[in-house]
């Protein structure tokens, strides 16, 4: 049996099942929706042990639909890229997916949620699978509304409701980029098959407008799903779902989508420098924007979604600077170090009955030693701490920028200090001191062992994802170049003491910190990041005014010109002309023999006069 059918829908068939048949039972739903996980897992890996033996064979694919000189197949790449990221979304997922059970124990639409999952599971390995760019937008389009879903499981809350429609709405903005490029580049080439397009783009043609307009495109649909600046802000308000779904979306299925996408098409990218520019400045915009968001936020979840937002900032940019392979290698040590912080994020929401705010909690290190625990280990990760995973991946993505791109290296050095500072904050505010709300704190337990398992397990992968020459596996290099920066003594220095300096300010800071933060007082501008550089205000003021403005004018529009000239218009010109003629029409044989006389008198009067 092809082990690639299976990964793919191991998932899909345990949401039918679920669906059809156990709505009902909460725990059978659960069950086979952790099997469906685990059977795409295990069967990853070992196609990926077979794969690295060299004894897989191509995956058979099927004529999905052939219209004209359009031929579009339902077929898989198997290639260093997919293989990689395949184990890495199917791993991660299923130690959520096992959370998840402890998570959502109480929970009334624990069936739904589970079939919703199982859904977004298969549609994010669609995307790693599909060899086109068809296949591969219609599992895009899933994982957007398998988003939606899932954001607003808690869909009687409004603030749940209202973040799933701003997920969706501002994901089709880029996906209408994203599909605007697919057809132009099957208008221009004849196809959409990545193997075919790669054949076809000859590099004589670099930086022509046409592949940069191309590029710019599909590019737009990776500033959505990894919610790049300006489509940013959709990701914050994404909290408002389940935390093992913030964790699903930030590691391992939605937001790695576009980066992996990006990194996908290569091919494409590499003959458009100007497009890679844009590319380049948009991630490293995102990561600064995204950290100085982050400094200021109070909410456990909120921290790590604008960290995310800045780590995938970092990817972007790697990609923009032809860094493919520190971009991915990035976005698989993320996948662990990011899960690992939701899920013992989830675990100090649940001992808190849902209390989110950090600055009512503290004291928690006794109380909760297993999250304590594996929550330090996710933060020196992210925090760039010598020898973990975040630091081999992170070092990289800075070295091509030090080759590259200087100014974009100071600008991801200085986001490196402030993720330091940052999740050092976070750490220290939620976990250190006294407890500053005693009740709460007094009936704080540590998580049950199927919540606590999964937390270990990404612990490890975490300390040791570094390690596993992840970075020598994909099949686009780093920029010629960015390896020597490793031997610069200035490059070394620099990467290390920015972060070392912002975890130990954070440190000193907040080590014994009182009921509020004393950076409100301390650091100028402290309400402008606390609005989020106005970003919601300001698209609030576009829909209202300016969108409301062309929906009047457009309403205008309709209702006299469209409506009144043609629709009504035309039906009085035609009815009036008709009764003008029925005038003529009187059956009388004196009035017709009047007429044509008249019509022979202006006939002669025309042509002889």
């Amino acid at each position: 049996m092809d082990l690639t059918w299976l990964i793919l829908f191991a998932p899909l068939l345990a949401c039918v099942i679920i669906t059809l048949f156990t709505l009902r039972s909460r725990r059978m739903s659960a069950v086979i929706a952790i099997a469906g996980a685990a059977t795409s897992f295990v069967a990853a890996a070992s196609m990926f042990v077979d794969y690295v033996r060299g004894q897989t064979k191509s995956p058979a694919s099927l004529t999905w639909l052939e219209v004209g000189n359009l031929k579009v197949e339902f077929g898989f790449v198997q290639d260093n890229l997919s293989m990689l990221m395949l184990l890495v979304v199917t791993g991660v997922s299923s130690a959520i997916f096992l959370y998840s059970y402890g998570y959502m124990y109480e929970d009334r639409g624990k069936s739904r949620y589970f079939a919703c999952l199982s859904l977004f599971l298969f549609s994010m390995i669609g995307i790693v699978l599909a060899n086109n760019f068809i296949m591969m937008f219609v599992f895009w389009e899933l994982v957007g509304v398998s988003s939606y879903l899932l954001i607003g499981h808690w869909y009687e809350r409004p603030s749940a409701a209202e973040a799933a429609k701003k997920a969706f709405f501002t994901n089709r903005v880029g996906d209408f980029g994203f599909l605007l490029g697919i057809l132009l580049l099957w208008m221009t080439y004849a196809s959409v098959g990545f193997d075919d397009l790669h054949d076809a783009i000859p590099g004589e043609t670099s930086n022509s407008g046409l592949l940069v307009v191309a590029s710019l495109l599909i590019f737009c649909g990776a500033v959505g799903k990894s919610a790049q600046f300006p489509l940013h802000v959709w990701l914050p308000d994404a909290m408002e779902g389940p935390t093992p779904v913030s964790a699903l979306i930030h590691a391992a299925t939605m937001v790695a989508a576009g980066v992996y996408m990006l990194c996908r098409v290569a091919f494409l990218l590499q003959w458009s420098p100007d497009a890679l520019h844009v590319i380049a400045w948009t991630g490293g915009i995102t990561a600064l924007m995204a950290a100085l968001i982050a400094v200021v936020q109070n909410d456990i979840k909120r921290v790590l979604a604008y960290s995310t937002l800045s780590q995938l900032g970092y990817m972007v940019m790697s990609v923009g600077l032809s860094g493919y392979t520190p971009a991915m290698y990035h976005l698989s040590t993320h996948a662990f170090f990011k899960a690992l912080l939701f899920l013992a994020a989830g675990s100090v929401i649940v001992a808190l009955h849902h209390e989110q705010d950090i600055w009512k909690m503290g004291g928690l290190r006794k109380r909760l030693p297993w999250t304590f625990g594996t929550f330090t280990v996710g933060v020196l990760a992210i925090a760039g701490c010598p020898g973990l995973s975040g630091w081999f991946s992170k070092d990289e993505i800075l070295a091509v920028a030090w080759q590259h791109n200087q100014v974009l290296f100071w600008m991801g050095l200085f986001t490196a200090g402030l993720t330091a500072f940052y999740m050092v904050r976070l750490w220290a505010v939620t976990f250190l001191g006294e407890p500053r709300d005693r009740h709460v704190h007094e009936h704080a337990r540590e998580s049950p062992a199927v919540m606590v398992l999964p937390l270990v397990f990404l612990t490890i992968l975490s300390i040791g994802g570094g390690y596993f020459g992840m970075a020598s596996f994909f099949q686009a290099d780093a920029p010629t170049g960015a390896a020597e920066a490793h031997h610069n003594w200035g490059f070394a220095f620099a990467v290390t003491i920015v972060p070392l300096f912002g975890a130990v300010l954070a440190w000193t800071m907040y080590k014994r910190a009182g009921a509020s933060d004393p950076l409100r007082t301390k650091l100028p501008g402290y309400g402008v990041l606390e609005r989020k550089f106005y970003f919601d205000e300001i698209y609030r003021w576009l829909v209202d005014n300016v969108q409301g403005a062309f929906a009047a004018m457009s309403q205008a529009f309709d209702h006299y010109f469209i409506d009144g000239a043609c629709v009504r218009g035309l039906t009085f010109f035609a009815e009036w002309f008709g009764r003008g003629l029925r005038c003529f029409q009187t059956g009388n044989l004196q009035s017709y023999a009047f007429l044509l006389g008249v019509g022979i008198v202006v006939i002669l009067y025309l042509v002889l006069g």
